[in-house]
């Protein structure tokens, strides 16, 4: 039984740390990642690419800003919990509405603090992603190290079904406004039809300043419902899970391809767009996730930092000859965006719309809305 307080993180590989109890008490399992991000905790937590895993902050003071209900990128937390090394014991933010860890608990999200995270972070990437469980009610630690030994992972489970929305809905609403502290109102010139395989609210607020309405599709919408819509493009959101277990998801893809529609895709939606095309998507080792990952643009040379969050890739081998790979990470150069020579349609592994940035990529929505101005005449 474990002191008031008092929480463990216990590994499948059997290394425990010990540490303090942090929002939620009880425990919890999952894929044990980190986040190289110094900003953002908030919408990584609401980011439901995240889900099932258990996210490490590499940055060791979190929570000093606070939440709001604005930066929210959805509406549920679908992660299974935090570790964090110095949470901070004052929110001092002007647009705070809430104290981070009694909004942890609110939510009943699972945390511990007072670790080395930097410890963990080397024991990552060393051994790879692996499971863990977290525990400030005092599960002990041989149950903790076996319920974390005896989780599935994440490896050919397919999660878009659990995070996308049961029903079609329209979006409108902008990007936030620091200085009129309100969203900016969307446009209405272009239809996109967003499939959502657990869509982040930024990407669609990016479309809605570009002059978009966005349709948001559940993922089991057939490519007959999306076309008889008569979108000017589609979108291909971001998502959890592995790619490879999406076979459905793809198949509607690969009829869409034909529609010859304007196209994008991010991260997921990039994923599930190349195996549409032909390729293959592989694990990586301990994935990318940050807020400073440097992508070459094939085409033209030119250095992009990017945000990322994926654990899985595409992989290069077997490239079709109408198929073009056009950024490539700088990390490990695995292939980071593609398109498609024969018809208006690219995407990109990384986060175009990070909330916080960088923001080198948000030409990538222009570039769809000109592409949809261009095939509409």
């Amino acid at each position: 039984m474990s002191k008031r307080g008092e929480a463990i993180l216990a590994l499948a590989d059997g290394r425990v740390f010990h540490g303090q109890a942090y929002g939620h008490i009880g425990h919890t399992v999952g894929e044990v990642c980190f986040n190289t991000s110094m900003t953002g905790y908030q919408e990584i937590l609401t980011d439901p690419s995240y889900t099932d895993q258990i996210i490490t902050f590499t940055c060791p003071h979190i929570g000093n800003v606070g939440v709001n209900d604005d930066d929210m990128e959805s509406a549920n937390i679908t992660v299974r919990g935090l570790i964090v090394r110095q949470p901070a014991r004052i929110s001092s933010n002007y647009r705070a509405t809430d104290d981070f860890n009694a909004w942890l608990k609110s939510r009943q999200v699972v945390g511990i603090s007072g670790i080395d995270t930097r410890a963990l972070t080397r024991h990552l990437r060393t051994q790879g992603a692996v499971n863990g469980v977290i525990a400030s009610d005092g599960l002990s630690q041989e149950d903790a190290v076996a319920m974390a030994a005896g989780w599935d992972g994440l490896e050919g489970r397919n999660l878009v079904a659990q995070v996308s929305s049961k029903h079609a809905s329209g979006w409108t609403q902008g990007t936030y406004n620091l200085d009129r502290q309100r969203h900016r109102e969307g446009g209405k010139a272009w239809h996109v039809a967003a499939m959502d395989f657990g869509c982040k609210q930024n990407i669609l607020r990016m479309l809605a300043d570009r002059d978009c309405r966005v349709s948001v599709m559940p993922e089991a919408t057939s490519a007959e419902d999306i076309l008889s819509l008569q979108p000017d493009g589609i979108f291909l959101s971001n998502g959890p899970g592995d790619p490879a277990a999406a076979g459905n998801a793809v198949q509607t893809i690969r009829e869409l391809l034909d529609a010859d529609i304007p196209m994008f895709g991010i991260c997921m939606g990039h994923q599930l767009l190349s195996q549409a095309l032909g390729l293959k998507t592989f694990k990586l080792k301990f994935g990318h996730r940050g807020g400073n990952h440097p992508v070459r643009d094939e085409t033209t040379g030119k250095i992009e930092i990017t945000s990322q969050n994926h654990g899985f890739a595409v992989c290069d081998e077997d490239i079709p000859d109408h198929v073009e790979i056009t950024h490539r990470s700088l990390f490990d150069g695995t292939v980071e965006g593609l398109r498609v020579k024969d018809k208006p349609v690219f995407s990109v592994q990384y986060h175009p719309e990070a909330s916080p940035g960088p923001h080198d990529a948000d030409y990538l929505f222009d570039r769809f809305v000109d592409l949809i101005r261009q095939h509409k005449g």
